[in-house]
């Protein structure tokens, strides 16, 4: 079984130069960890290499939907609708502690994107297609079922509206459960360790360069088989290699915005029409509301899109004419998140039109590439991808691997026996939560972060008695402890922003702790002065960044 600590990574990535893969995957978004897994599984040797922290690109900066697809539908996409329907059922079954069915409210106005009729129709395929259960399938309602559902959202020519499940999930510790499962399978992998550049064997790619971008080092890894896995970031891998074909991916921006459930009260999500008729999703979220999201064609630093102000006025301006009644100005916006999508290239395509159907191929040099696509869909893209890597190896006699297992593998946290498991599994560890010292909501807080491996946190929380103050409460000493020592927590924002989701959804909790946070990981990861002040200033960056524009900051 391999670490997956924040503490040993220098050493890790040492003993990483020592191997030989029969896989190297670049890139440690969903998809990457995806194919982590399902290769780990099937019996091949797996490293991976992330240059930022995990699920740091798009899969941290999504809607937070594991979805099927409805407006895929309206497109004709009946195969991707059709593929990532059923996909959702699996993901949730697999990891019930990050995924949660979601009833979605489709308000249906005249002169809207949606008919009445063509919205049942619409739905009843949808059904279909996407294999949905039936407790969960579509109700179309009356005008007065729809207010009674929510009524918040504008009466003026409402016509009804059509109900039906969605998937909601926490986007990063879903890629951090399926990474941390792939790791106990014996996969190795590291973050902040960027591919520089390949290494051939006759032209044949068998390795990278990278580059710890803590610590400037540079390491060689060697591997059979190499997948660019990069997400935004694959044609700048693809660049590295000179072999690389003409196909091309167009990046789109999206952005979402938070607000506090006192000022939008909504309790019912909803999938609705802005004015220009695109379409956006208002999802209430403990305590908060969520909005998004945008879509416009993006080309600068695509490590840190932001929010601008045309964003956030193009979402104000789509909610208040949805919700007239609520009124939601800039200063009520707690924090905000922006997300770049990586879509196979279409000339002359608008940005939502882009079709998000994943792609798989191969240079001369036998790197293998996987762009585009959906995070409802990445246990299926992996799926591909690794039978490519399978059938090369086998080709080459360097290798003979099981079949794909990941259909009913549960992710990391994921073993409560299903989400019918989960529901019992969940009162039990809120009763158990007080031995350890935490409140019951704390209990309730924690096994809904972090499923089955609460155990782990409880065991920190026990720890706790014993030692001295830490100037933190015992639910965020365990909360980080876990971080550093199971989930290879490099630095605050990943804490922050990825391991618990407190900067999109908490932000005041994150403003009351970050310094007393930043304070004890120090001492732990034994950070320089230096370096101390470089993530204390990172974080604070990120804070103004989720509440100012980018471009409205002095």
């Amino acid at each position: 079984m391999s670490s997956f600590s924040g503490l040993n990574r220098k050493e890790q990535l040492e003993n990483m130069t020592k191997s030989k893969y029969d896989l190297l995957v670049i890139g440690g978004g969903i998809t990457g960890a995806g194919i982590a897994l399902d290769a780990t599984l099937r019996g091949m040797k797996v490293g991976l290499v992330e240059m930022q922290d995990f699920a740091a690109g798009t899969s941290s900066r999504s809607t937070k939907l594991v979805h099927g697809g409805l407006r895929y539908l309206k497109q004709f996409q009946i195969g991707v609708v059709a593929e990532v329907g059923k996909e959702r059922a699996i993901v949730y079954e697999n990891g019930p502690h990050v995924t949660k069915p979601e009833w979605m409210l489709l308000p249906i106005h005249k002169g809207g994107t949606f008919g009445s009729f063509s919205t049942s129709i619409g739905l009843r395929v949808y059904d279909f297609l996407a294999g949905v259960k039936k407790s969960e399938r579509r109700k179309m309602l009356s005008v007065e079922e729809t207010l009674q559902k929510e009524p918040l959202i504008k009466k003026e020519g409402l016509k009804g509206g059509g109900y039906y499940v969605e998937y909601r999930t926490d986007d990063a510790r879903l890629t951090i459960e399926v990474m941390k499962a792939a790791v106990a399978n014996g996969a190795e992998a590291i973050n902040y360790v960027k591919a520089e550049r390949f290494m051939y064997d006759q032209k044949t790619v068998e390795g990278i360069h990278v580059k710890d971008m803590i610590s400037n080092k540079m390491y060689q890894l060697h591997a059979k088989k190499i997948v660019n896995a990069a997400g935004p970031w694959v044609d700048d891998v693809r660049d590295l290699d000179y072999s690389r074909n003409n196909k091309q991916l167009r990046l789109t921006k999206g952005v979402h915005i938070v607000i506090d459930q006192s000022v939008f009260p909504l309790h019912q999500a909803i999938y609705f029409d802005a004015p220009d008729g695109r379409m956006l999703f208002a999802i209430p979220r403990d305590g908060k509301t969520y909005v998004g999201t945008t879509d416009t064609f993006y080309d600068k630093d695509t490590a840190n899109p932001k929010m601008l102000a045309a964003d956030r006025t193009y979402i104000l301006e789509a909610m208040n004419d949805m919700f007239p009644d609520v009124h939601v100005t800039e200063d009520d916006i707690e924090s905000s998140w922006a997300g770049v999508r990586p879509l196979i290239y279409e000339q002359g395509k608008d940005p939502s039109e882009i079709s998000r159907k994943d792609e798989i191929w191969e240079s001369e040099s036998g790197l293998i590439t996987i762009a585009g696509g959906k995070l409802t869909g990445y246990r299926q893209m992996a799926e591909s991808v690794v039978n490519l890597v399978s059938d090369k190896l086998t080709e080459d006699g360097t290798g003979s691997f099981k079949a794909c297992q990941t259909k009913t593998y549960p992710i990391s946290g994921g073993e409560v026996n299903g989400s019918k498991g989960f529901v019992s599994y969940t009162a039990r560890k809120e009763e158990e939560a007080t031995s350890y010292g935490f409140t019951e909501e704390e209990g309730k807080y924690l096994v809904h972060l972090y499923g089955s491996n609460i155990d782990q946190l409880f065991q920190y929380g026990k720890q706790f008695n014993h030692i001295n103050d830490v100037g933190l409460p015992r639910v965020v000493y365990a909360q980080t402890m876990y971080a550093l020592e199971q989930e290879m927590t490099v630095k605050p924002v990943d804490f922050f922003i990825r391991r618990t989701g407190a900067m999109f959804f908490s932000i005041d909790w994150v403003r009351e702790w970050k310094d007393a946070v930043i304070h004890f990981m120090a001492g732990k990861l034994q950070w320089t002065v230096d370096q101390t002040d470089a993530y204390r200033n990172e974080l604070e960056e990120e804070l103004k960044d989720a509440v100012v524009p980018i471009d409205k900051q002095r």
